[in-house]
C-alpha cells in the first residue's frame, strides 16, 4: 500500500493540491501498479474532501474503488459520514496499539476502547464499507505491554476487519525485533492479514521491511521518496528493489521501471528535493566518478551489480572532474559520437582535472567546448596574461589593471572602459602601443553555454579578429564569461 498522499503528506511543509493528488493516484495505480493507496485522513479539510471525491469518482470509473483507502477515527461515526460524502469504501481505523498511549492519551480502559471500535465496525458494515485497523504505537506495545497487544488482537479476531495494520509509529524497531514480533503474531493468528507500516527514524526502514516480509507479513506500507513525518517512512523504491533482489520467493506487482518517474513527480509536487545519493532515485547513484570504475566497466563490467539503472528507466553515467580518468572521458565521448587519439585524450583529461581542482562542474555537454579549447593550441606560447584586477562599481567606469609577460618580460598597465572586458582591452592596447605594435580589430564576439546548463556552467567565448585583411578566431573557456573572453584574447596574442 502506498501512503504517500496520507502519511507522506505529513512531511513538514508539504500539502498536495486536489489536482496533484488525482494525478499521483493515476500514476501510482496505472503505471507503478501499487495494490492499494491511502489517500487522505477523514475530516481534515474541505480541500481534502474535494480531493477524495475526485479520486473516488475516477477510481470507480476504472474499477479501482476497492484500492482507495482513508484514515478514520473512533469518533461516533463522524469519519464514516465523511467517507460517505467522499465516495470512499475502505476505512483504515486509527486505534491505540500500546497501553501507554491508551492510558495517557485516551484515558480509557482496554474494554472501553474495544467497545468503541466494535461500534465503528458495526456502523461501517451496515454502510457496506470495508474496515482495516491501525494499532498505533504497536511497536512500543510489543516491547512494553505485549499482553495488551494480544488482548487487542484476540478481540479483533472476532470483528469484521479485513486487515490489521501494525505500525512502528516512532521508528524504534531494530530488524531483529521486527522479525521476532511479527513472527510471533503471525504464528498465533494464522488466518488474519497483517500489514507492516515502517518508519525510518534510525534509518532502518528498509531493513525492517525486509525482515517483516521474511516473518510472513502480508502487506507493506511505503511512501515515494520515503516521505513522512520526522525522518519519514520506509521508502518505496529501495523496498521494492530489496524484495525483488533478495526475496525471490516473494512476488509483487509493482512496476520497477516507473519508480524514477513517480519519484521525480512527487518531488516536484511536494517541493522536497531528492538527495543526489538516495538509492535508486538519486541523481548520482548510477554515476561512476573514479576513472578506475569506468575502466573496470569497460573490462567485463567489473563494477556492475544487480542494481542496473535500466531496471528503473535510467542510464549509467560517468562523471567528469578531478577523479576522471581516460575511461570516464571515453565513455562520455562515445555518447556524443566523438573520437580522440591518445595524445588528444591526454590533453583533454588534463584540462578536466584542472577544472575539477578549481571546483568547476563539468558535464558531458561541456566536452565539445573543452576539446575545442584544448586542441586549438597549435602555436608556441610566448605571451602570458600573468595577472589582472577587474573592478566594476556603481557610478564609476569599470577599470582593469593588467600584468602581461611577453618573451619573458613583464609589462603592467591600467585603463578604464565601458565594461570590464573593454577596460582589459584598453590596458592591453596601451602595452602594445608602447611596444609600437598594433592589435587586431575585434570583429565578432559570441558567448555560449552547453544546452540545458545553468548559471555555473562553463561558457565558451569565441572572438573573431581582423588584421591585414584576414580574419581568424580564438576561443576561451571558463565558468566566468569575462575570464573566458580574456583567455580567448591571450590565444589571439600568441597567434599574431
Amino acid at each position: 500500500m502506498d501512503t504517500t498522499l496520507r502519511d507522506g503528506e505529513q512531511t513538514s511543509g508539504v500539502s498536495f493540491s486536489v489536482s496533484e493528488k488525482l494525478t499521483l493516484v493515476k500514476l501510482l495505480l496505472d503505471e507503478l501498479k501499487v495494490d492499494r493507496i491511502e489517500v487522505a485522513s477523514a475530516r481534515v479539510s474541505d480541500g481534502e474532501l474535494e480531493a477524495v471525491k475526485q479520486i473516488t469518482e475516477w477510481a470507480a470509473s476504472k474499477t479501482y474503488l476497492d484500492k482507495i483507502e482513508v484514515l478514520t477515527f473512533v469518533d461516533g461515526g463522524v469519519s464514516l459520514k465523511w467517507m460517505e460524502q467522499a465516495g470512499a469504501k475502505t476505512q483504515n481505523l486509527l486505534t491505540k496499539g500500546s497501553l501507554n498511549h491508551l492510558k495517557y492519551q485516551l484515558k480509557k480502559t482496554p474494554e472501553q476502547h474495544f467497545n468503541g471500535i466494535a461500534e465503528v465496525f458495526a456502523s461501517a458494515e451496515k454502510k457496506g464499507f470495508n474496515s482495516n485497523i491501525y494499532l498505533e504505537d504497536w511497536s512500543n506495545g510489543m516491547r512494553n505491554s505485549k499482553d495488551y497487544v494480544f488482548q487487542f488482537l484476540d478481540f479483533l479476531s472476532t470483528q469484521p476487519v479485513k486487515r490489521i495494520l501494525l505500525p512502528d509509529t516512532l521508528g524504534i524497531l531494530t530488524h531483529t525485533e521486527t522479525f521476532t514480533f511479527l513472527s510471533e503474531i503471525i504464528e498465533r493468528y494464522p488466518d488474519i492479514h497483517f500489514d507492516f507500516h515502517g518508519h525510518n527514524d534510525y534509518d532502518l526502514g528498509v531493513a525492517n521491511v525486509m525482515e517483516a516480509v521474511k516473518a510472513g507479513c502480508h502487506g507493506l506500507h511505503l511512501t515515494v521518496n520515503g516521505m513522512g513525518e520526522r525522518a519519514g517512512n520506509a521508502p518505496m523504491a529501495s523496498a521494492i528493489a530489496v524484495i525483488n533482489d533478495f526475496l525471490p520467493e516473494v512476488e509483487i506487482g509493482v512496476n520497477e521501471s516507473a519508480l524514477f518517474k513517480v519519484s521525480k513527480l512527487v518531488s516536484a509536487f511536494s517541493g522536497i528535493g531528492i538527495p543526489s545519493n538516495k538509492p535508486i532515485v538519486g541523481d548520482s547513484v548510477f554515476t561512476q566518478t573514479a576513472g578506475i570504475h569506468a575502466d573496470g566497466d569497460n573490462k567485463n563490467n567489473l563494477y556492475f551489480s544487480d542494481l542496473m539503472p535500466e531496471r528503473f528507466g535510467r542510464k549509467r553515467k560517468y562523471a567528469l572532474g578531478k577523479m576522471s580518468g581516460k575511461a570516464n572521458i571515453q565513455k562520455n565521448l562515445q555518447e556524443l559520437g566523438l573520437t580522440l587519439n591518445d595524445e588528444e585524450l591526454k590533453k583533454v583529461t588534463a584540462r578536466i582535472i584542472e577544472l575539477g581542482d578549481k571546483k568547476e562542474r563539468v558535464t558531458k555537454d561541456d566536452l565539445p567546448y573543452i576539446i575545442s579549447d584544448v586542441l586549438n593550441t597549435d602555436y608556441l606560447q610566448k605571451v602570458f596574461v600573468k595577472s589582472y584586477v577587474l573592478t566594476h562599481s556603481k557610478g564609476l567606469r569599470p577599470s582593469t589593471t593588467l600584468s602581461l609577460e611577453i618573451d619573458g618580460k613583464i609589462f603592467e598597465e591600467n585603463a578604464s572602459g565601458d565594461g570590464q572586458y573593454d577596460a582589459f582591452m584598453n590596458a592591453l592596447r596601451k602595452i602594445y602601443q608602447a611596444r609600437k605594435k598594433k592589435l587586431p580589430n575585434l570583429v565578432d564576439y559570441a558567448v555560449r553555454i552547453p544546452p540545458g546548463s545553468n548559471s555555473d556552467a562553463l561558457c565558451e567565448t569565441t572572438i573573431t579578429w581582423e588584421t591585414d585583411g584576414r580574419e581568424f578566431t580564438s576561443r576561451g573557456l571558463d565558468s566566468d564569461q569575462t575570464v573566458s573572453a580574456i583567455k580567448a584574447t591571450e590565444k589571439m596574442l600568441n597567434i599574431i
